[in-house]
């Protein structure tokens, strides 16, 4: 009679799980500010970059997912920001990992066209920029004061010249044409920005449509935009495009007859008509206003010695409010 041991993999299993205990057991994410996270860990845990996204089969080590990425768990104070106009806002270090400013980065809040950031990133990593797009139907959109560019049912441009127009001009029209290039649909790039946002540990965040125009099911934090741009600013098109004032191009109408569009940059710091503090550039940002989600702004700054900053403000009480608070912040680079 043949002995069989059914033990074995029971023991196995049981290791297994016990020297995953113990790794979680002792793994303690800190990061900047003043951040320190105690176990146990959970897959609930709010703040969103406390995540495990490997456990290395050789030698049983944790990689944390938030490694290289600033961590922050509250609100962290700097004498010289008045923030009492935005509800919230925050300001990273990109290379030393530190959060130097930080004020309710993980309540959810509605992005309104900083979603941008998120539908340029889909777009870029699932199309090439000669790509060619079709505008359907969907690009005429009903709500008042929608911002534009005059894109028409049939008009046809590549990636490249539409993703201008999403990130220069914040074009709704042109997000509508990049969602359905690339998704199929409004609803299935929609899916690809919330398993984006998932897989860059944005979980906080849910997106409905690619331009941010108001829905209840369509918000996001300040923390979870931070980590949208530091993926974002890993493409040198998306770096190219936020620094450029104005654009200009010439696409095709539904019977091939050429189309120009010349835009603006929304963001006045490009624009000329606000001011960085004196040791600090601004490289680009992307700009973002609806009735509910105040006024929001997302920069890509650099200090003297070319190190590389974040800077978030959302839902702020005015375009002044908006432009005098982001200034304040980036006097944080050189104080």
């Amino acid at each position: 009679m043949k002995c069989t041991n059914k033990s074995k993999p029971r023991i196995a299993w049981m290791r297994t799980i016990t020297a995953f205990s113990v790794i979680l057991a002792m793994l303690v994410c800190t990061g900047c500010g003043k951040a320190v996270y105690d176990m146990p860990y959970t897959a609930d845990s709010e703040v969103s970059s406390y995540r495990i996204v490997n456990i290395e089969e050789n030698n049983g080590i944790a990689e944390p997912f938030a490694s290289g990425l600033c961590v922050v768990d509250g609100d962290i104070e700097a004498d010289g920001v008045d923030m009492s106009q935005a509800f919230g806002a925050a300001l990273f270090d990109i290379n030393k990992g530190d959060t130097l400013y930080a004020k309710n980065v993980h309540e959810k809040l509605y992005p309104a066209s900083l979603t941008k950031i998120l539908t340029a990133l889909v777009a870029m990593k699932n199309g090439s920029s000669d790509m060619k797009l079709t505008a359907s139907a969907n690009v005429r959109l009903q709500e008042p004061g929608a911002q534009v560019c005059g894109i028409k049912e049939g008009d046809q441009m590549t990636l490249n010249q539409a993703l201008h127009l999403l990130l220069i001009n914040s074009a709704n029209d042109a997000a509508v044409m990049i969602a359905e290039g690339i998704g199929g649909s409004l609803e299935g790039f929609a899916e690809m920005m919330n398993e984006e946002a998932k897989a860059l540990g944005a979980t906080n965040s849910n997106f409905v449509n690619p331009h941010g125009l108001p829905d209840d099911k369509h918000y996001t934090t300040v923390y979870d935009m931070y980590l949208i741009t530091n993926a974002a600013v890993k493409y040198q098109l998306f770096n190219e495009i936020i620094q450029m004032d104005s654009y200009t191009t010439v696409y095709y109408d539904k019977n091939g007859a050429e189309k120009e569009v010349s835009v603006n940059n929304t963001n006045a710091y490009i624009q000329g008509t606000v001011q960085a503090p004196g040791g600090v550039t601004v490289l680009g940002g992307k700009t973002g206003t609806t009735n509910a989600a105040g006024q929001c702004l997302v920069l890509v700054s650099r200090d003297s010695s070319s190190n590389p900053y974040i800077s978030i403000i959302m839902r702020s009480e005015g375009k002044d409010a908006l432009y005098e608070q982001m200034t304040d912040l980036l006097d944080e680079i050189v104080n």
